[in-house]
């Protein structure tokens, strides 16, 4: 089944009916949800409310397994698809935080490797909606924001480790990206953000 935004209202509210930090998983999701949606309409994507509904979800493998998130993405992935999520929508959990399907490019050092993450993510083609969760996961923390605190609130909370500089580099390449389709620098969307 297709992931639609009422499928994924739904499995959002129920990962955070049962996870601490309830608060917290719902704001950053609503927020990469909604930020997601303003991006792909002003880059003349089809379909924002799908835009959306990825970003409802994408971090939804944090509440499986609380004491675990380094797995999140793999808990999320196999989650969506027992949940009857069409395997190319699941895929938005594995792709979000890891830039171009490289799992080395991340905030907080180098995974543990994993089949998905190492074998399946490099042969994955990111499509374009994949490709703004993965920016706007690095634009929203509980809200909209630029890039630029954003890559500041992770180096700050997860460390410098040996890929930062490759991660850093390679998000305010996509941020350009965006920037270039959108015709515009895509922080002009969001009146309230500062940069």
């Amino acid at each position: 089944m297709r992931l639609t935004l009422e499928r994924a209202e739904k499995l959002m509210n129920h990962a955070a009916s049962v996870m601490e930090g309830r608060e917290n998983y719902l704001r950053h999701s609503r927020s990469v949800g909604d930020t997601a949606a303003v991006i792909a309409k002003a880059v003349g994507l089809e379909d924002p409310d799908y835009a959306r509904a990825l970003g409802y979800v994408h971090d939804i493998g944090k509440h499986l397994d609380e004491k675990n998130v380094e797995w999140h993405d793999v808990l999320g992935f196999q989650y969506l698809q027992e949940q009857g999520i069409d395997e190319q929508d699941a895929w938005i959990c594995m792709t979000h935080s890891y830039i171009n399907g490289d799992y080395t490019c991340q905030a907080g050092g180098i995974p543990k490797e994993h089949p998905l993450r190492c074998e399946k993510l490099r042969e994955h083609h990111y499509n374009t909606y994949e490709e703004i969760i993965n920016l706007c996961d690095l634009m929203c923390l509980h809200e909209t924001m630029t890039m630029e605190k954003r890559l500041i609130d992770l180096l700050v909370r997860k460390g410098v480790h040996e890929n930062t500089h490759y991660h850093i580099v390679t998000a305010l390449k996509l941020k350009e990206k965006f920037d270039q389709m959108a015709g515009r620098d895509i922080y002009e969307l969001f009146p309230h953000i500062k940069y």
